[in-house]
């Protein structure tokens, strides 16, 4: 498969999501137009389709210095500017983690963030929302060479003081008298931290982001690229070379930074043995070619443990002169097929299914009860019209007797909703104590006392006790809401249950809130967390900035869970009685309609078959309701059946 192909089912997946987003946006219009639209239902939907319209589809390329990984991205993307793009000459390697995407508001440039920023309590994501913090550089899409010359940039370095480096996280005595530097006056450190790149290309327009990690020292010294955007990219490329195979810095990456990255999973983890023309030996031939290939996977692939189908021996080299010079034997030569045909299928697809996972878990709920109250309403006018059929129309003492009926369940309805009312006053009260529970509040006065004991604490030891201490708060925090939680689903499913049983309604299982996910993920970070703090012990070794930069990853991952567990809150507090308030409303609906038709029959002076016809034609809206409603499911690619089924 060459890199055209991978395009085209790029283009294709762009396509797909454009048309799910417009299945999402008929729906929409669809509940609007028959009166089921509210509030809550419209942010769910619009942060749905916020996210659609935004989703890119990342690939993270990860490894160590000198491995080839930037050639591999330029033979894979960005062979047909017809120059090596991105700065990835012998001895020159990008210094700083590098996301390459195209943002149409803003055009085609790079952005550089200085080293210095190190220094500062932001995050990466902080940077990201305020451009005037960063280095801009224009870029002129139309001029290859321009474009060229503007990314080494990327590689710039620039000589500091000793204290200077150790202040920044940059500088390792042990590590550098591994090397024999010894106690130097100046250090050589990268002059960036971190670079964005835009411009319109092709796969860059389609939704393809690129993120290019350099060295186990990056990685080491940034927790933000191991602890959020690793574990946020679609796949994790990680390139080796084959005429080294596996070294130790290549195994502490792949076991402390990518690995974790993927929670244990191992789809969406592709391992590239780059530099494959370096094994070719002219005495031994194309044999002997293949069978050092073989050898070199097995061994990297017990190393690794993981299948020797997931590494994937390539020249990029060889494919980016291919590409270059349209050299189709060549291409076949640097074996870049198998990884671009990894790249369109699995990863692709994969995304395909995540974001349909997506959908049917924020809107499933919605479509679901679109889908129950739809089928009720015509049910319910299609049995009262049966009724209505084996009347009989001449007997007016019946037909008075049928509206005295309605009219007293008219009553008892209006009783009943007074008390549904008052049931909603209550869990009200009980749904606002649920959502002070994880007030903002609470959750900055646990990590400013933290803080403020960091700051007293002079060993790595001390700020790990703390930082466990931050947890444990975090956890009480989260358990003190259990009972609350539980109080308040029990009242949700007894106002549900008081209205299945009197009125009849369909039962439709009410959305329950729940904080396992949020305890799970605070258990996680803190592992995620001490595995990292633990494991790079050549850049963690007495580097309190990096220490420090750790915990403040984690703090703001654990503010940004209790964050969500609020929101979430907050947002099942308002909408989860909105089914069974639509439900009481058809209701309504249904009877006064009922003492409509009953008056017309009463007060007819047509024929019986007049009446039934006038009737019959008041279903064809109900019908038509529900045949749009089919429709747009089928067109959001949502297999309700294992809903109805549960």
């Amino acid at each position: 498969m060459r890199n055209p192909e991978f395009k085209e089912q790029l283009h294709e997946y762009s396509q797909w999501r454009s048309q799910l987003i417009q299945a999402i946006e008929m729906y929409q219009e669809w509940r609007i137009r028959y009166g089921m639209n509210d509030v809550h239902s419209t942010g769910t939907i619009l942060n749905i389709l916020n996210g659609l319209e935004s989703d890119r589809v990342t690939l993270a390329f990860v490894a160590e210095f000198s491995r080839g990984k930037t050639e591999l991205i330029n033979a894979l993307f960005f062979a047909e500017t017809g120059v090596r793009l991105l700065p990835s000459a012998p001895g020159r390697t990008t210094m700083s983690p590098t996301e390459v995407f195209y943002d149409e508001e803003g055009g085609s440039y790079i952005r550089l963030l200085n080293i210095e920023s190190r220094l500062e309590d932001i995050s990466l994501a902080e940077y990201k929302n305020n451009p005037a913090r960063w280095t801009q550089i224009d870029l002129n899409f139309d001029s290859p060479t321009q474009m060229q010359e503007a990314f080494k940039e990327l590689i710039a370095t620039k000589s500091v003081p000793r204290d200077v480096a150790d202040k920044l996280g940059l500088w390792n005595e042990r590590e550098a008298a591994e090397q024999g530097v010894v106690n130097p006056e100046t250090v050589e450190i990268p002059c960036w931290r971190h670079a964005l790149i835009s411009f319109p290309h092709p796969l860059l327009k389609e939704g393809l982001c690129i993120l290019d990690t350099p060295g186990l020292n990056a990685l080491g010294t940034e927790p933000e690229l191991t602890l959020n955007m690793l574990p946020s990219a679609q796949a994790i490329i990680f390139v080796l070379a084959a005429d080294t195979g596996v070294t130790k810095s290549d195994l502490e990456m792949w076991r402390n930074h990518v690995c974790s990255a993927r929670g244990g999973r191992k789809h969406g983890l592709a391992v590239v043995m780059n530099k494959i023309d370096s094994m070719w030996d002219d005495l031994a031939g194309e044999t002997g070619y293949d069978a050092a290939i073989e050898s070199q996977i097995s061994t990297s692939a017990g190393i690794l443990n993981i299948d020797e189908s997931s590494i994937f021996p390539v020249s990029a080299k060889q494919a980016l002169l291919a590409k270059v010079k349209s050299d189709n034997v060549l291409l076949e030569k640097s074996r870049l097929y198998s990884l671009e045909k990894y790249l369109s299928d699995d990863i692709l697809k994969q995304r395909r299914q995540i974001l349909l996972n997506t959908i049917k878990k924020d809107i499933g709920f919605l479509v679901g009860e679109s889908s129950n109250l739809t089928d009720g309403k015509l049910t319910n006018a299609t049995k009262q019209l049966e009724e209505f059929k084996k009347l009989d129309f001449e007997n007016h003492e019946m037909t008075e007797k049928l509206m005295a009926e309605t009219r007293d369940r008219q009553q008892h309805y209006m009783v009943n909703v007074e008390n549904f009312q008052a049931s909603r006053k209550v869990f009200s009260v009980q749904a606002k104590i649920l959502i002070d529970s994880f007030a903002k509040e609470k959750v900055d006065e646990i990590i400013r006392q933290t803080r403020e004991d960091m700051t007293k604490s002079l060993t790595t030891y001390g700020m790990k006790q703390q930082i466990r201490k931050l947890f444990d708060d975090l956890r009480d925090l989260l358990q003190d809401a259990v009972d609350t939680t539980n109080e308040t689903r029990r009242l949700v499913k007894a106002i549900h249950k008081k209205f299945q049983d009197e009125y009849g309604f369909k039962e439709i299982e009410p959305q329950l809130f729940s904080i396992k996910q949020y305890q799970f993920e605070l258990e996680q970070i803190f592992e995620e967390g001490e595995a990292f703090r633990t494991s790079a012990k050549t850049t963690l070794t007495e580097q309190s900035i990096v220490v420090n930069r750790l915990y403040s990853t984690l703090i703001s991952k654990a503010r940004n869970i209790m964050k969500h567990a609020q929101k979430d809150a907050a947002a099942w507090s308002n909408s989860v009685l909105t089914p069974l308030m639509h439900q009481i409303k058809d209701h309504k609906k249904q009877i006064e309609g009922r003492l409509q038709m009953l008056r017309k029959i009463n007060e007819s002076k047509g024929s019986v078959a007049e009446n039934i016809a006038i009737l019959e034609q008041e279903l064809e809206p109900l019908k038509r309701q529900r045949s749009e409603l089919a429709t747009i499911i089928k067109a959001m690619q949502l297999d309700m059946s294992a809903d109805s089924e549960q």
